[in-house]
């Protein structure tokens, strides 16, 4: 089966948990998150992400997956430990309801961000990005693949890198890498392929979507 088509159908089941969460209850639970990411989840700070207007199911999975050990983040140690599966869905409810602020994106390397976003890199077989996260980084809501509209291009930047780490190495071998793709692999054999202007390029694209 394509691997494409398999992560679809995989991805599809996360669609159960959208919109199951009461946003006002997550909303009582964001107190120390706020501190981060900003109580409406607008982070000011471009190493934390915006969670305001992230897709609900893909909240879910990641919170989850921090809760459970499956994507190490050294500064939510602690943070959702206790959670239960209603609290995160509450949370992610919240988040999901908030207004993603505007990102900015700078001239320098854009033309070549917009190239990657949109078409990828065929010479090394880059996947475009809007395959999966849309012409306008809106995600898919159903799949639980994330809005990356607005996002800070340091953090996108970060990530895929620890995409790129992880895809060399298991979570075990390397604690700094991302490997919570499931067994499609499909961020990591994205980012195995991307050059550092690359990353750094789209990400600055990335940001100034919206």
């Amino acid at each position: 089966m394509n691997k494409f088509v398999f992560a679809l159908l995989i991805s599809a089941g996360l669609s159960a948990h959208a919109l199951a969460g009461d946003p006002a209850a997550g909303e009582a639970l964001t107190v120390t998150c706020s501190a981060c990411h900003n109580a409406d989840g607008n982070s000011i700070v471009p190493t934390f992400p915006k969670l305001a207007g992230q897709n609900e199911a893909y909240l879910i999975k990641q919170i989850t997956d921090i809760r459970d050990g499956r994507r190490p983040v050294p500064t939510m140690i602690g943070q959702v430990d206790n959670f239960t599966d209603e609290q995160i869905a509450n949370v992610a409810a919240y988040y999901a309801s908030q207004s993603t602020s505007p990102g900015q994106a700078e001239d320098k390397m854009l033309a070549l961000g917009a190239s990657v976003y949109r078409a990828g890199v065929s010479e090394t077989g880059v996947t475009a990005c809007a395959a999966c996260h849309g012409a306008r980084g809106s995600g898919n809501a159903p799949a639980g693949w994330p809005k990356l509209a607005g996002q800070h291009k340091d953090y996108i930047a970060d990530q895929l890198r620890k995409w790129r780490t992880g895809a060399e190495n298991t979570l075990e071998e390397n604690p700094n890498g991302r490997t919570n793709d499931g067994d499609s692999r499909l961020m990591r054999d994205v980012a195995y392929r991307m050059t550092d202007n690359e990353i750094d390029a789209v990400a600055n694209f990335i940001a100034g979507l919206y």
